[in-house]
């Protein structure tokens, strides 16, 4: 019996840790998903970032410059570092603020799923909320560093919220699985046992020989 219930725990937790590394895959899987969305979404918008005039360096005296307002689109104007340019025109949708928000997310329903605390109500909320406002505050970092618009930030929450959600409800099914179902205890051994129960009989001699001892005990007293 000892053996046996050790058993058990050892494959409840062997099914503890495979639904764990199961939801760390689909967490990366999201990850690599999310960051070909927003490259994907960079390359066909092709937003100038807010420093692309740093990078880019432009030559306004050139004939070219005078000549066309949209000089931007021009690659002979600028006269920076071409790598830096390259990611100057790649603003919308903001990579760390979808990455950010996604990770946030995608964190916040896998601790509100499966972590119970007992000690403290308090523990689960502030933990939450802390992850979320890590992902917010990268979003604003984004803006006041001038790195991104507040538009290409709040098309990065939009785009990770939505493949974390995704992920989370339709794909691992609100964390459903994780939690740790006790396997089913096998029944015992019942060889030798028998199969039915039936009720005992006395026999009329048995019966006889009672009402002659309370008949003998009576005539004693």
């Amino acid at each position: 019996m000892f053996i046996r219930s050790i058993n058990n725990t050892i494959l409840v937790n062997v099914s503890n840790s495979s639904c764990f590394f199961n939801i760390l895959g689909v967490f990366a899987f999201g990850l690599f998903a999310t960051d070909i969305f927003v490259n994907a979404g960079q390359v066909v918008t092709g937003n100038l970032t807010p420093y692309f005039l740093t990078v880019c360096k432009p030559n306004y005296t050139g004939i070219d410059c005078l000549a066309h307002h949209q000089f931007m689109g021009n690659g002979n104007i600028c006269t920076g570092d071409p790598e830096m340019i390259d990611k100057a025109r790649r603003s919308f949708p903001s990579k760390h603020a979808a990455l950010s928000i996604y990770s946030a997310l995608y964190t916040t329903m896998y601790i509100t799923s499966t972590i119970k605390t007992k000690s403290s109500r308090l523990a689960k909320p502030v933990l939450c909320l802390g992850t979320l406002c890590s992902a917010f505050l990268t979003g604003l970092n984004r803006v006041s560093e001038y790195r991104n618009h507040c538009v290409d930030v709040i098309g990065g929450f939009i785009l990770g919220t939505a493949v974390a959600l995704f992920l989370g409800l339709c794909v691992v099914h609100n964390f459903k699985g994780t939690h740790g179902t006790p396997s089913k205890l096998k029944p015992e051994d019942t060889r030798g046992m028998p199969l039915m129960a039936f009720p005992r009989v006395e026999s009329p001699l048995e019966t006889l020989s009672a009402q002659n001892h309370s008949s003998s005990m009576t005539e004693v007293t």
